[in-house]
């Protein structure tokens, strides 16, 4: 079928294989991975509705959070359609300009996702430690400031990857064996000395998701000990039930990505197909459980999510 090439030459397309290893399983596995994205999709959208159907919510809180949702939705579709794609209908061709796209766009929505987690613990560490001065120190015009720093960081930092990758003078092979066209994945093909692309897509895991999990952890860490501080046994209990998801979130996304970057230069015995699982994973699953955690959870949001639904079915509240 010509998916094979001489190394001497430079690929036009790639064939993502999917998961390794479980071919046949996908049938059964595709379904899970279609609810997820569905489910991130409806979510999101949701939230964004109700962000902006309700002027109420109209605060640096409520921003940070549709600003979640829409890279959510940005983050899931930059990989499910295609993954799908692959599972459904062996539809593995992808361009070598697509590929790198997609590469793009998924590493710089994660790099988004991780800043405005830590946005969002930042601004709760506010809300919390220092309320007095929640209302001067997050306004709008700081949230604006700070996409635009999302921005630049996510491009500045994953844009070398597609350079470096440009430069590379020939290919092994043109078959990925991943689910998408993640950075390792497509380097790991070439007929060259790829050391500084590893370092280099280690130091940008570390400089970007690194920093931003610490800074995070330390605004957690704050946040618990003006929790325990608080002299009322019910208000440390719904604080810490309100900080635990989200804990438990932004650990999921940290835990798998540092899983799939590590894995992929050290982990030679971990079999292909949990390796490539568990990376589809830490990119659907948070974008499924940010609007629950972070969203619904909230009792501004519920209020106005129940105003907003009664407003489109014609009635009203009793």
């Amino acid at each position: 079928m010509g998916w094979m090439f001489n190394s001497t030459l430079y690929p036009t397309f790639f064939l993502l294989v999917g998961i390794p290893g479980l071919e046949n399983e996908l049938k059964w596995i595709s379904p899970s991975f279609c609810i997820f994205y569905l489910l991130a999709l409806l979510g999101n959208i949701t939230l964004l509705v109700v962000f902006s159907a309700s002027s109420g919510l109209h605060k640096p809180m409520f921003i940070l959070l549709s600003i979640l949702a829409f890279n959510d939705i940005l983050l899931s579709t930059s990989i499910a359609p295609k993954m799908l794609c692959i599972f459904w209908f062996n539809a593995r061709l992808i361009s070598f300009d697509a590929c790198l796209f997609q590469m793009f766009f998924i590493h710089s929505f994660t790099s988004i996702e991780s800043g405005l987690l830590l946005a969002m613990a930042f601004d709760r560490y506010i809300a919390i430690y220092q309320p007095l001065r929640y209302g001067s120190t997050m306004t709008n015009n700081l949230i604006g400031k700070l996409v635009i720093m999302l921005l630049v960081r996510a491009a500045g930092v994953v844009g070398p990857f597609l350079i470096m990758i440009k430069r590379f003078p020939a290919f092994k092979t043109n078959i990925i064996e991943h689910s998408y066209c993640e950075h390792m994945a497509v380097v790991k093909l070439a007929a060259a000395d790829i050391r500084i692309n590893s370092a280099y897509g280690l130091f940008a895991a570390f400089s970007i998701l690194g920093v931003d999990l610490l800074f995070i952890l330390i605004s957690y860490g704050m946040i618990f000990r003006a929790v325990f501080s608080l002299p009322s046994k019910d208000s440390r209990l719904r604080a810490l039930n309100t900080c635990t998801p989200h804990i438990c979130v932004f650990l999921s996304l940290y835990i798998l990505a540092f899983f799939s970057f590590l894995s992929h230069r050290y982990g030679k015995r971990i079999p292909p197909y949990i390796h490539i699982i568990l990376s589809d994973l830490y990119l659907l699953v948070p974008p499924m459980l940010n609007p629950l955690v972070y969203g619904m959870k909230t009792k501004q949001i519920r209020e106005q999510f129940w105003k907003v639904l009664c407003r489109y079915q014609g009635t009203s509240l009793p």
